[in-house]
């Protein structure tokens, strides 16, 4: 599998999304602005925030001034962001993507998401009907969901609406949720890893130990290299400008498939923050 820190998935409405992104989740306001800088400059050119993570202001800023600094254009980076709240009031929710746009002060917006299913289905349903005529609309070039079940996705299968591009969840080793995977590939909809790093809770087990000291690299890298190979979206988050940087360090070796499959082994169902996967 050869892939680089350039290298991109195509989604199923024909845009390219990094494979590799960089997370903002806990890089409130003005902590963003750094970090983001700095993984732009390690390479990475997608960034992923969320209007309750309060930093859409400051990774715009950053990725602005990024792209200003060295004279490329607004299409090198893409910029995801999401929806806090469901809700029934189809305004409500425009009027969010709109603040959301005007807040990162980018044009547009690469991907946006339902950050979750919570708050029914009636309330997903009017979401999502907002969300897909901003996209007519040209703001929003792809739409997707974060944290959707089986059960949720169908119900958008039921409804035979424009099905979501991506599905951001918590996948890794230790989370597989190999049902939410399945119906993902079968309907072509891209998976992202929203703690490919297990929030480093797994750092020290001796599978993830033992691979890494093997091919000489940090359990983080044998963690994002698990996600790639998998055909995930892996969106690590740092404030490290080292680990930044050392999270980009892992396309010169590849795992095994015995080793891909022992670590689809290691699945214990592990939440590492929130899981509304199944929620009514």
């Amino acid at each position: 599998m050869s892939l680089n820190i350039r290298s991109t998935l195509k989604l199923c409405g024909g845009s390219e999304i990094p494979i590799l992104g960089f997370g903002t989740y806990e890089l409130d306001g003005r902590d963003a602005y750094q970090p983001v800088k700095w993984a732009l400059e390690a390479g990475y050119r997608h960034i992923d925030s969320a209007e309750w993570y309060d930093n859409e202001r400051e990774c715009g800023e950053a990725i602005r001034s990024f792209l200003s600094e060295n004279q490329l254009p607004r299409s090198d980076i893409f910029f995801t962001t999401k929806l806090r709240s469901n809700s029934t009031n189809y305004a409500t929710v425009k009027a969010a993507i709109n603040k959301s746009l005007k807040a990162c002060g980018l044009d547009y917006i690469d991907l946006y998401l339902l950050h979750s299913p919570i708050g029914g289905p009636k309330a997903r349903k009017e979401s999502w009907r907002a969300v897909c005529d901003a996209k007519k609309e040209g703001i929003l070039k792809n739409i997707g969901v974060s944290n959707f079940g089986v059960e949720h996705l169908k119900e958008m299968i039921r409804d035979g609406v424009e099905l979501p591009a991506v599905n951001q969840v918590d996948l890794h080793p230790f989370m597989t949720r190999t049902d939410i995977v399945a119906l993902c590939k079968e309907h072509d909809i891209a998976l992202e890893a929203w703690a490919p790093l297990v929030r480093g809770l797994r750092f020290n087990h001796p599978s993830i130990k033992a691979l890494a000291a093997k091919y000489h690299k940090e359990p983080a890298q044998i963690l994002l290299r698990y996600s790639l190979q998998k055909g995930y979206i892996p969106l690590p988050k740092s404030s490290s400008k080292r680990r930044i940087e050392s999270n980009t360090n892992i396309y010169d070796f590849e795992l095994a498939e015995e080793e891909i499959q022992h670590l689809d082994s290691l699945d214990e169902a592990l939440v590492t923050d929130w899981d509304p996967t199944e929620c009514p």
